[in-house]
């Protein structure tokens, strides 16, 4: 079969090209001596992925415009050369029995893919894959585990100790440039400039049986790196131990310490935490940049609605404005972006956190200690001795602490702190449990907000989509009402090399704010249970965390998965 010609003809009928261009191209085909589709790029008259969907709906091969590079069997790729990769622009997906799909980018090139059935020992089955989408793949693949694996055939070969302050000396310059050091030092350097580099919340390293399993929390979802052997546990360990001030011969006990690292000239400031398992010490390591930490009420994802009721009630001289959620529910955040609007020479502002994660200017901030008694408690205790006008508590743990926060509410002060609850109005009944009278929450409370994070859609390869009637209805949303509020799509995942292959990028807010007006703080002091606080509060116009997202899908931001995935404990009947 003549290719060019049977090409040239489906480009015509499909009106990718006129007659006159196709006729242009094939001329210059034929000068220089390349194939249709290379003159055709050349002469920049189609699309290259246009021309190469065609051309492999011409041969009878699937074509895929997207990789997720999670998704692919590792192991397929575990003894392949990067190099083989690149040049021919190949590489193995998955395995289906005894037949292994290739994605390939010159789906005319057969003689790789018969090096590589000889390689896989199977049979081959070409997928078409357009040749940016395919390089950003194999250079997530190989280059996102080229450090530490460089790293680990440096241990192979060397017989690590790791004692006393070796390495110390680094801690304050960039870690990148600790190229001379020993392997061991030169993994853990990897893995946190790698982390920061595609900017991972968390690091886990945890041990097992035969491995080691080290992963990145990326916008909230884990994703495993690399699996070191198990021998190396010990040193591993001992080195991220060093560098936070650590016993490492106490291995016994949980232990907390503090990191701070540069990573390319960016200031990286560490929480670690270490627990005994029964495979040895389990590490998690907390990234927290400094130059993210003070974000605009405006620029953290909240509706007007949620805004203006926050914006409102942080200019309030008294009563408590409590922030619930989960850990990593970003209320942190929430809670630093409200200092920081009110904070102001004519404004004393204290805090006691545990721990203080970054500093404020002209805020000041305590650090919890309870190995000498400086708890959340005795730190607010003391704080209302230096005259403030705000008080911010890290969280509201105990009887005690919920107590002297709420006498401080009642005599002039102005207390923000958080609760782990699912929503607002659980708080109502997490306070009464600690043992507060319902009539003092009623009196102290000014406000609760319950809030989430959820991954935003990568804008460089997000696609529209039609929802259909049941994912709608999840979202408390009928097909009239989402046409009436949108454009009539919204947008789904794919994975690019922007996002590295996640599809998303980057995470915003959802927000269900609870004002207490007299109806609701008259069922507080009846002691109703939260569910019917809610119902009222939605009657009078509150949005839940659901309701928000919603909000967000219908503008673009994220898709309905993602917002049913973070909001699954918001199911209330209001029937």
């Amino acid at each position: 079969m003549n290719f060019t010609s049977e090409l040239g003809r489906m480009l015509l009928e499909r009106g990718h090209v006129s007659r006159q261009q196709l006729e242009r191209a094939a001329e210059t085909a034929q000068e220089k001596g390349v194939r249709l589709e290379e003159a055709l790029e050349q002469l920049r008259l189609i699309e290259p992925s246009l021309l190469l969907r065609t051309r492999a709906e011409q041969l009878g091969l699937p074509f895929l415009d997207a990789l997720d590079v999670e998704a692919l069997d590792a192991e397929l790729n575990s003894n392949l050369q990067v190099s083989f990769a690149k040049s021919h622009l190949l590489l193995p997906l998955w395995r289906r029995g005894s037949r292994v799909q290739v994605a390939i980018a010159d789906p005319l090139n057969l003689a790789p893919l018969d090096a590589l059935r000889v390689m896989l020992s199977a049979h081959v089955e070409p997928v078409v894959v357009p040749e940016n989408v395919l390089m950003d793949a194999i250079n997530k693949i190989f280059d996102r585990r080229a450090a530490a694996s460089q790293v680990m055939e440096g241990i192979e070969n060397e017989e690590i100790g790791l004692s006393g302050d070796e390495g110390l000396e680094n801690l304050d310059t960039d870690i990148n440039d600790a190229d001379d050091e020993a392997p061991i030092i030169r993994l853990v350097n990897a893995l946190l400039a790698q982390a920061v580099k595609e900017r991972s919340s968390d690091i886990h390293i945890e041990p097992f049986e035969r491995h080691i399993s080290v992963r990145f929390r990326v916008d909230g979802v884990l994703q495993e790196i690399i699996q070191p052997p198990k021998r190396f546990h010990a040193s591993i360990s001992s080195r991220i131990k060093v560098m936070a001030g650590l016993d490492i011969a106490e291995k016994r006990i949980p232990q907390d310490g503090r990191i701070k690292i540069k990573v390319a000239g960016r200031e990286i400031d560490i929480r670690l935490s270490t627990v005994p398992t029964s495979h040895g010490e389990r590490i998690v390591m907390r990234l927290l940049e400094k130059a993210n930490v003070l974000r605009d009420l405006t620029h953290i994802g909240m509706g007007d609605q949620a805004l203006y009721a926050m914006s409102d009630m942080i200019q309030k001289s008294y009563g408590i404005i409590l922030v619930t959620g989960p850990t990593g529910s970003g209320k942190t955040t929430t809670l630093y972006a409200s200092l920081a609007k009110i904070n102001s020479p004519s404004r004393n502002i204290i805090t006691v956190e545990d721990p203080v994660e970054y500093q404020i200017n002209g805020i000041g901030q305590i650090q919890v200690n309870t190995k000498v008694g400086l708890t959340f408690a005795a730190g607010l205790r003391a704080i209302l001795r230096q005259d403030p006008d705000v008080v911010m508590v890290g969280e509201i743990r105990d009887k005690e602490t919920a107590e002297i926060a709420v006498q401080a509410s009642l005599t002039g002060h102005l207390v923000l702190s958080t609760l782990h609850t699912n929503d607002a109005a659980s708080a109502v009944t997490r306070l009464v449990d600690m043992g507060i009278e319902p009539f003092l929450v009623a009196s102290s409370t000014i406000g609760m907000m319950a809030q989430r994070l959820l991954r935003v859609l990568c804008p460089h390869c997000k696609v529209a989509a039609v929802p259909t009637e049941s994912e709608l209805r999840q979202l408390g949303l009928t097909m009239e009402s989402f046409l009436a509020r949108g454009p009539g799509h919204v947008y789904q995942p794919t994975g690019c090399s922007e996002c590295l292959d996640n599809g998303y990028l980057g995470r915003t807010g959802i927000y269900e704010m609870l004002v207490v007006d007299d109806e609701i703080r008259q069922l507080i002091m009846d002691n109703v249970d939260s569910n019917s606080i809610k119902k009222r509060a939605i009657k009078k116009g509150m949005l839940t965390l659901r309701d928000d997202g919603a909000r967000k899908v219908i503008a673009g931001d994220t898709s309905i998965a993602e917002v049913l995935r973070v909001t699954q404990d918001d199911m209330l009947d209001l029937e």
